[in-house]
């Protein structure tokens, strides 16, 4: 039996639930049933982007996927099989003519877009160590175009199939902010992502499109593996943050949803920071253990 849906006032929806239901029922009934988006960003499990994408599946969306390069396509397919979704589309974000190429496809086959969230960076792994001042030009304009550019250019293409408004999200971290050990290069990236950010959410606010990007803890993904020394990071992050704990998959997952839902009507331009309260510390317990204490 399927749920009762009643939409008040204020746009929320509440559910009347009469008898246990079904996934498929759960789903019918969420927040994104009707809504169609684009998933970019899952390398693995462990993917930010892929925890969020479960949330969006368990409340209804319809999702499409990209990757690129067999290797990540072969990581891809089973994920997106998993969910029953079967548009994964190759996408080098590098080259204009492929991203064309996957809107084009998506228009072909739903003719709108609802949401997009933007998972992507990639920066050489031998530069993510020692001095940022060390960092080459090639790879600082590698780890610009992909990293940053990259959803400059996603968002004017999702722009314009989201006849009826939408959300944008890309995720970003606190070296964007401060300075984190190794990050180098990456932190210069992020933050003028995030800047990224404020100027599309003013583009593409008149149109009904709200923009906002995802600062996470840091989390053992892919991504941070090729970063030196995160294990210590991870530590420090637990130790000093006021929830003492590092983010989850679950907490990356609500907070997505949250920003690519109607929930957040009215959010945009913001960085959303889901890293147990990290970014909000000034002194750090561990460098005052007698403060800590008493």
């Amino acid at each position: 039996m399927k749920p009762s849906l009643k939409k008040g006032k204020k746009g929320f929806i509440s559910v009347s639930l009469d008898e246990d239901l079904s996934e498929d029922d759960m789903a019918a009934a969420g927040i994104m049933a009707g809504k169609k988006g684009l998933i970019m960003g899952v390398a693995n499990e462990r993917s930010i982007a892929w925890g969020i994408t479960q949330a969006l599946k368990e409340q209804g969306a319809d999702l499409a996927f990209t990757y690129q390069g067999d290797a990540l396509k072969k990581r891809v397919e089973p994920l997106a099989q998993s969910i029953g979704s079967d548009i994964v589309l190759p996408c080098d974000v590098t080259d204009q003519a492929s991203i064309d190429a996957v809107f084009d496809t998506l228009e072909e086959k739903w003719g709108k877009i609802d949401f997009v969230l933007h998972g992507i960076a990639y920066s050489d792994k031998s530069e993510l160590k020692g001095r940022y001042v060390d960092c080459s030009r090639e790879n600082f304009l590698q780890t610009l175009d992909i990293s940053c550019f990259s959803f400059t250019a996603v968002a004017k293409r999702a722009a314009a199939m989201m006849n009826e408004g939408g959300s944008m999200l890309t995720l970003t971290y606190y070296g964007a902010e401060r300075v984190i050990p190794h990050y180098n290069v990456m932190g210069v990236a992020k933050a003028a992502l995030e800047a990224s950010v404020r100027y599309l959410a003013e583009d593409l606010g008149k149109d009904g499109i709200r923009v906002n990007a995802m600062s996470a803890g840091p989390m053992k993904t892919l991504a941070a593996s090729g970063i030196g020394d995160f294990r210590y990071i991870l530590k420090w992050n637990e130790l000093n943050s006021p929830l003492r704990r590092n983010t989850t998959m679950e907490d990356v997952g609500g907070s997505g949803l949250y920003l690519l839902s109607p929930l957040s009507s009215g959010v945009t331009g913001e960085t959303h920071h889901v890293d147990s309260g990290f970014h909000t510390v000034g002194m750090k317990a561990v460098d005052a253990p007698d403060i800590a204490t008493s």
